[in-house]
This record gives C-alpha cells, structure tokens and sequence, in this order.
C-alpha cells in the first residue's frame, strides 16, 4: 500500500429533507491498494458510503463534507475508475443479454476495444473469476447459472475495464458458506494481482477479518472506530465492535485472531 486513494472529511449524507441521517460526520482515509473492511448492521451507513463513494445517491439526498481522491485527481467514472458488486447478482445482470455481451460491454466502452476484443476478454475474465468452460458461459443467460456463478460473472463485469477501485456491497450475503469462502477468496486473488483497492462492505465481522488489511466498524451512521484487523480484533476500542466479535465466538466458530495472517 502506497499513498491515500480516498479520503472523507466531516462527510455527511442525510435523506428526506435532512430529517434522516445515514452517514454523520464521519472521518476516514482509505489507502491506496488496501482491502479495506466496512463493518456494521442493517441501517448502519455502511452501503450509503459505498453509494456515496460511486456517485449514486438517491436524488434529494444532502452531502455534506468533503470527499476527496487524491490518487486520481477526480471523482471516479463509473465502471471506468471503480467497479461495484451488490448483494444481490439478479439485479446486476440484464435478463435477455448473454453473459459475454454484459462483460464485453464495459471492455468495449472503457477501453476502447473492438467487440471482437471484448469478447475475448470477456472470456478471459470468465476463466480468471473460475467460471467453468468460459467458451460456453459467453452464450449462456443468467438465469441459466447458479448465484454463485451470477455472483462472479458480476465480479467479472465489474473488473471488465481494470478500475483502481472495487467496492463489494454485501457480495456474499445471499450465498451459502461454502459459497461466501469462495467468493471471498476470489476476490482477494484479483485484488491482489491488478493491484485494485478493494472496499469490502458486510455485517459479518468474521468472514471479512479472513483477509482484508483493515477494518473500519460502523454503527448508527457513525464511524465507531477503525484500525488494522489484527489490533481491532484484539483490543477493540468500542463496545460495540467487542460485542460484534463476542458474537462470533461459540463452538462452531474459530476464534477471530487466529484466522488474522501475522
């Protein structure tokens, strides 16, 4: 990691003509080529930062603040500077297009490609997000895949342009355990080898303190506290992160420092 990507100052993001607030004053720097954790329950603030982040904030909500990026020098361009996965995959991919047309797409727009090239790209990203025989995904439609796989073909068309900035909102909500392990650990890979910052948004403390390089915790529209994994896990600053770690700990769960690579 080299250098600030992001930074948010005093940023706040309220809703119904400031009577709701979803993000209050919150404070953070979001460093160049980390993985960085958002951790917080439903209502939290956490997928309004991410929306806050990509620009796309409901019409009539209120910014306050400053959000800066001193690694690009603009806001980001969607699709171009930073990719997005939801939770839910359906919702991503358009039902009567084929799965190569919907990743080739963002190649050919963003980077100038010919079709041809973005198909053949596309069909590289099928391989590299572990889609079995990609040749033949291409001219499948989504609802032909399983959610898994819908998941990671829009993991696919989110890293079709190269951006710098990958932000996963609740990615793994909706799959089951063996398929959240998965789907985490590919999107470690591919943040690894391009370099990219990943922003990883969940509720689930465990699943992200597996492989993310910091975790910021969020609770009633504000920053609770933020650090390295390995020292917020061990010595949270707030109750609130003690008891979302308490939460996890039971017989079926490993202990969350052990699962943190020193």
């Amino acid at each position: 990691m080299s250098g600030i990507f992001c930074s948010l100052r005093q940023l706040s993001v309220t809703y119904s003509r400031g009577r709701n607030t979803a993000l209050d004053r919150v404070d953070l720097d979001i460093a160049a080529g980390e993985r960085l954790a958002i951790i917080g329950e439903s209502g939290s603030g956490k997928s309004t930062l991410a929306r806050a982040l990509a620009g796309l904030l409901p019409e009539g909500a209120k910014v306050q603040g400053e959000l800066l990026w001193p690694a690009l020098g603009h806001p980001p361009r969607p699709g171009r500077d930073f990719g997005l996965v939801f939770q839910d995959p359906g919702s991503s991919l358009n039902p009567v297009l084929t799965i190569g047309e919907q990743i080739a797409e963002g190649a050919r727009r963003h980077l100038g490609l010919s079709w041809k090239q973005a198909y053949i790209r596309a069909e590289e990203l099928l391989g590299r997000v572990r889609i079995p025989q990609p040749d033949k995904a291409m001219r499948a439609f989504p609802h032909q895949l399983s959610g898994g796989q819908r998941q990671r073909v829009a993991i696919a068309a989110a890293i079709a342009a190269k951006p710098a900035l990958l932000i996963a909102d609740e990615a793994t909500s909706a799959l089951d355990v063996v398929v959240q392990a998965e789907i985490v650990s590919l999107l470690d890979g591919l943040v690894r080898e391009d370099g990219m910052t990943l922003l990883f948004i969940t509720h689930d403390i465990a699943l992200a303190s597996g492989f993310v390089d910091r975790i910021a915790v969020f609770r009633n529209a504000r920053l609770v506290e933020a650090g390295p994994v390995r020292l917020v896990l061990s010595a949270p600053k707030s109750d609130y992160t003690a008891a979302l770690i308490a939460s996890h700990r039971d017989l079926a769960t490993p202990p969350l420092i052990e699962e943190v690579a020193l």
